[in-house]
């Protein structure tokens, strides 16, 4: 692979996955489920996502190679641990491309009824699959173009707001979003363990380490930046949403708030451009997460834990062009499941891989280099597990059984292997 990804490009491609527009996509299912209390959800997520975000900026540092996770787990604890990571990791990543193709079928089978959803998802599988085979440098060039119009529609959304908000006669209660005396912190964990979905981006970036200008110094700038941005960008969103539109009718479908939200606020016209902005989004979003997915099936079929074909790469465009493919194919699954579901599922693998994380850097710095920094080697990553931990109990019982459902799968997957003698030495990465 060829290092020609400087710290604005990593970024970029970090704010590609998280998607400024992510905000929208999970508006209606968490905020009914925390009874309209969505900003102070974000708030949470953001700070215990943080602790983990150091954690990635700190292994990435240590070993800057492609893998994310999973190589990091596996230098600290070895291959079993290694794979039991990667393998989760991989249900997080699978679920990502499916997340923004299923969006993209929802919102334009919405405006376009006669044309089924399946189209439309099969349709953008099609251009995010090519525009990957194509190199990393064609999807950040694509990327810069789709992030800038998603942050000029939120800019938008932002000022038209403030519009409304100074022209109510009605008193308003700025505090309401985040705080009310009658709230319960049970409901606000539970919706704050399904936005993790909207950090995953920050992760996605170490995914890139072998593609990357001075790795061990961009990337975990890149990680930091781009979690603090998108998280200030997400909250914006959901308070003047929350502000503005705090109730909406209670036959309301969950998975279409969001398009009453910008009418309210826009009207007609602003919807459609909310509309074709949430297209560009999820494109945008499923080029980054298709990018990353691949390069951890690439790390793991290097390592010959997965079929080493999927650590081949493209003689001409330097992608690993089987693992994109493969990615693609099974992005369709989209087709036949829920918005709530497939963003349960990501949440499971994310966070599941933040709390080994969290514990590779106690293992690496603090044990193995023997840096015995308590604050930043033992503390700083316990908080990240600890919260972690938190808000991976608060998932649903669904979403639980599915995780559990596909590590046992993969534990088969491993022993199958294992009897067929497969080699687990791994040769060093450059």
């Amino acid at each position: 692979m060829k290092r020609v990804l400087s710290l604005p490009a990593l970024t970029l491609f970090g704010l590609a996955y998280m998607s400024p527009l992510a905000a929208f996509v999970t508006y209606g299912i968490v905020s009914k489920l925390t009874v309209g209390h969505l900003s102070t959800a974000y708030l949470i997520t953001l700070i215990a996502i943080l602790f983990t975000a150091i954690s990635y900026g700190r292994m990435s540092k240590a070993i800057p190679a492609s893998g994310s996770a999973y190589i990091y787990t596996r230098e600290s604890f070895g291959h079993l641990v290694g794979f039991i990571v990667g393998w989760t990791l991989l249900l997080d990543y699978l679920f990502a491309p499916m997340i923004s193709y299923l969006v993209i079928g929802i919102y334009l089978q919405d405006y376009f009824p006669s044309t089924d959803s399946a189209v439309w998802i099969c349709l953008s599988a099609a251009i995010v699959c090519l525009l990957n085979l194509l190199g990393i440098k064609i999807v950040t060039k694509v990327n810069l173009v789709l992030v800038g119009l998603q942050l000029i529609f939120v800019l938008l959304f932002i000022g038209l707001s403030i519009v409304i908000l100074l022209n109510t006669a009605e008193p308003i209660d700025y505090l309401k979003p985040f705080y009310e005396p009658e709230m319960k912190l049970s409901l606000i964990i539970s919706g704050a363990a399904i936005l993790c979905l909207s950090f995953l981006g920050f992760e996605s970036i170490s995914t890139l380490a072998e593609e990357a200008i001075e790795p061990e110094k961009t990337v975990p700038k890149a990680i930091i930046l781009c979690t603090v941005f998108s998280g200030f960008l997400y909250i914006l969103v959901a308070y003047f949403g929350q502000l503005v539109f705090p109730h909406w009718p209670e036959n309301a479908n969950p998975e279409t708030v969001s398009l009453k939200l910008v009418t309210f606020i826009g009207g007609e016209r602003f919807n459609k451009f909310y509309i074709v902005m949430s297209v560009i989004g999820c494109i945008s979003c499923a080029m980054a997460s298709l990018a990353s997915v691949s390069r951890v099936l690439y790390a793991m079929g290097r390592s010959n834990i997965l079929p080493k074909q999927f650590g081949y790469l493209s003689k001409t465009y330097q992608t690993p062009w089987l693992a994109i493919i493969v990615v693609s194919l099974a992005s369709l699954i989209s087709i036949g499941i829920s918005l709530e579901l497939a963003s349960s599922m990501i949440s499971f693998g994310a966070l599941t891989a933040f709390t080994f994380v969290n514990l590779s850097v106690i293992k690496h710095y603090y044990f193995k280099l023997d840096e015995r920094h308590w604050f930043k080697n033992m503390l700083m990553p316990i908080m990240g597990f600890l919260l972690t931990i938190w808000l991976w109990l608060s998932l649903s019982k669904m979403s639980i059984i599915v995780g559990l459902c596909w590590l046992c799968f993969g534990g088969i997957y491993l022993v199958v292997q294992l009897r067929r003698n497969i080699n687990f030495n791994i040769s060093n990465f450059e």
